[in-house]
């Protein structure tokens, strides 16, 4: 049984494997036993291919490989369902966060630690856009919910075995595994690290996903959107009150009624657009309502190789149950 699992998804990261899993087996060697479980997310470009060269030529490597590409999220989830060692590192496998940081970490869970996080200090490559933009986020994040959530902290975190076991009863879809790592608690501890630039490849977050994961986390971890909503309907039917009794009294008290339209048609776009933006965050959380009730596994595994098999695989369920 290994001390320490190390997992990472792969999505088309050919060019980054092969010296992800070998700055890896540098760090975590000196550890005492360990294991590499590698989940290829439906890679298009020749990643499983190069997976399988290291597999076979090093016993401690897993490879999981997905049905297709079900996410990030997903394919970490997966990674944690497999793993089997006493504490797992979840880590991408880009090499913007340093391997050689796992040490550090599980220096720190031999302390007590049950969630030790690795903090961005400094993020090398990344333009002011997005960094200010993540920077907001998870500020306004902290606020919205009452899960204290680490500002600067991704999914480089190492998690003890009744962390992973906690997550593996969480089984939500739309899955904010930061945000669910500190709902569970437990002693948790930050380590801060200066983040590399991608040397290879290309980000596999454009801004479509990294609006679709900020909506996720936001409906997630916090009903503070439609209490919003309530706050701004109520708002809004006093107003509509308040400019009823303004008509009725310019018809009736002084006979000085306002002959334009303009202040009808904008009343009519304000409410409009209040109930349209209503709708749309409600829509929002009946959605994940939606994706709940069809009670639909997480991911499907297609196939399984045991590292030093020399790539000879073997055929799991068709269907691999969600946590």
């Amino acid at each position: 049984m290994p001390l320490l699992s190390v997992v990472a998804p792969v999505h088309n990261e050919e060019a980054l494997v092969a010296a992800f899993c070998e700055r890896v087996r540098a760090a975590v060697e000196r550890l005492g036993p360990y294991e590499l479980v590698l989940v290829d997310d439906g890679s298009t470009d020749s990643s499983w291919q190069r997976l399988l060269e290291v597999a076979a030529a090093d016993p401690s490597v897993r490879l999981i490989r997905l049905s297709r590409n079900f996410g990030h999220q997903q394919a970490l989830t997966a990674g944690l369902d497999a793993a089997r060692g006493d504490a797992v590192v979840t880590i991408d496998s880009d090499l913007q966060d340093p391997p050689e940081l796992i040490p550090e970490l599980v220096a720190r869970w031999r302390e007590g630690y049950d969630v030790v996080y690795a903090v961005r200090a400094a993020r090398e490559g990344e333009g002011a856009v997005k960094l200010a933009t993540a920077s907001v986020f998870y500020r306004l994040l902290r606020r919205m919910t009452t899960t204290e959530i680490p500002a600067d902290a991704g999914d480089f975190r190492l998690l003890s075995r009744r962390v992973v076991d906690a997550l593996g009863r969480m089984p939500e879809r739309a899955r904010f595994l930061r945000g669910m790592t500190s709902w569970v608690g437990y002693r948790q501890a930050g380590v801060p690290y200066r983040r590399e630039a991608r040397t290879a490849g290309q980000t596999k977050f454009p801004l479509r996903k990294m609006v679709r994961f900020a909506l996720d986390a936001v409906t997630s971890f916090s009903t503070l959107p439609i209490r919003l909503v309530t706050g701004l309907g109520f708002l809004m039917v006093i107003f509509c009150i308040g400019y009823l009794a303004y008509t009725l009294y310019a018809k009736f008290a002084s006979h000085d009624t306002v002959p334009g339209w303009t202040s009808v048609i904008i009343i009519v776009l304000l409410l409009g657009g209040v109930q349209l933006l209503s709708l749309g965050i409600i829509g929002q959380y009946v959605a994940r309502i939606f994706d709940e009730a069809k009670q639909r596994p997480l991911y499907l595994v297609d196939e399984v190789v045991e590292g030093g098999t020399a790539g000879e695989t073997r055929q799991p369920p068709t269907a691999a149950p969600a946590p």
